[in-house]
């Protein structure tokens, strides 16, 4: 496919580059780091790279490191399938993105699956490959109700643990993680989605047992183990005005909790295409922005399909049944379906970088079509079309545009 083929016209280009660069200047004590640098992207095994990879790394002068990603943060969810077992990804995460987030390997299922035993193995993956890239990398997540690990909340009959038997839980698994990567990962999502539409909070078992205290005590625990860290909370449907005030006096009370901070404020941009208008996008950032918190899209993405009316947001235990009316391009795209998501998603992104001093990062919430989770929600087996890159790892219309500086 095009994407492979220019990484190897990248490597024969780059060995003739060299070789004149010799020929012409033999006297000469000429700095050649960089055609080094072109000619390693053949070579996605990135541990016997470290030196050359010092600087992110682009196949092409056109890339959204050298476009956007000069204006802000760009960045990608990245899987533990991706690094692993799909080198074409890998290349493209390496190349186009100047940051990375942890898709799943650091929900706590996953890292931390028993009280007194973590799993590092994926999440030390990921690590290794965003430092040895110079990707500004973001921990996610670490207080959530969903993917948690079912151990955390309850006592070895089931039943709720008291508010103190919590706290140290959530204490020792915060420390713990973040010890482990202080000083490599930059930035973590500390809580996530706390509220919900109608903007009470959400009844999980961590707001069922320490009440509204759980969010300011998890960014005191995440900053007295990392005090250089950026700490984030996160959360989707924030256009909505009831969800958005809650959040805004969620930021708060993080504020005026003692030994607590927080830097940012993740909104996660769930998109589609009727919502939010680009009207109620620019007032939520204005009033996040107000909060004197940095403001970023932390899961980005744009469904090109519709959605049933029972179904709102991006909570993952939603679910409905499958129906063609909503799987309309089951095999490919149509062009006036593809044109009219171009628009759409240039006029979120012009929101996006009409606010420069406030609005610091994009994360695109799946690198390629084929990898996003909208595929499977909330109707599992439909064919979506929500992110960057298509199904053959190339970019689409608008993400050329970006590629541009």
């Amino acid at each position: 496919m095009m994407y492979t083929k220019i990484l190897k016209l990248s490597k024969i280009a780059s060995i003739m580059i060299v070789f004149f660069t010799l020929v012409s200047c033999a006297s000469c004590n000429k700095n050649i780091e960089s055609n080094n640098d072109t000619n390693s992207e053949s070579n996605v095994d990135t541990e016997s790279n470290v030196d050359t990879e010092s600087k992110p790394a682009t196949i092409d002068k056109f890339s959204l490191i050298n476009g956007i990603g000069q204006k802000l943060l760009i960045g990608v969810a990245v899987s533990s399938y991706e690094l692993s077992s799909d080198m074409t990804a890998r290349a493209l995460i390496k190349d186009q993105f100047n940051s990375i987030v942890a898709e799943n390997c650091m929900k706590s299922e996953v890292i931390h699956p028993e009280e007194n035993r973590y799993d590092w193995t994926e999440a030390d993956k990921f690590v290794n490959f965003g430092v040895e890239n110079n990707k500004f990398i973001i921990g996610h997540c670490l207080i959530w109700h969903s993917q948690l690990a079912p151990w955390f909340c309850v006592d070895e009959n089931g039943n709720n643990v008291s508010a103190a038997v919590l706290k140290q839980r959530i204490k020792d698994h915060i420390t713990t993680i973040m010890t482990r990567y202080k000083g490599k990962i930059k930035a973590w999502d500390v809580v996530n989605e706390a509220v919900i539409w109608t903007g009470v909070y959400r009844d999980s078992k961590f707001y069922q047992i320490l009440g509204e205290e759980f969010v300011p005590y998890a960014f005191k625990c995440a900053h007295e183990a990392d005090p250089d860290a950026e700490l984030y909370y996160t959360d989707y449907q924030l256009y909505i005005p009831a969800k958005r005030a809650t959040v805004l006096k969620l930021v708060q009370s993080i504020k005026d909790y003692p030994g607590a901070k927080i830097d940012g404020i993740g909104y996660q941009c769930h998109f589609y295409m009727d919502k939010p208008s680009v009207d109620e996008l620019q007032t939520t950032i204005d009033a996040l922005a107000a909060t004197g918190c940095k403001v970023m899209a932390t899961e980005f993405d744009l469904s090109a399909l519709p959605m049933p009316d029972d179904v709102s947001g991006a909570g993952i235990e939603q679910a409905s049944k499958y129906s063609d009316l909503y799987n309309p391009y089951p095999l490919s795209i149509t062009d006036e379906a593809q044109t009219a998501w171009n628009v759409r998603i240039k006029s979120i992104f012009d929101v996006f970088l009409a606010n420069p001093k406030t609005f610091t990062r994009v994360t695109v919430w799946g690198l390629t079509d084929k990898y996003s989770w909208k595929n499977n929600w909330p109707i599992p087996g439909r064919t979506d079309y929500a992110t960057l890159f298509d199904r053959n790892y190339e970019p689409k219309e608008f993400t050329s545009t970006l590629m541009k500086n």
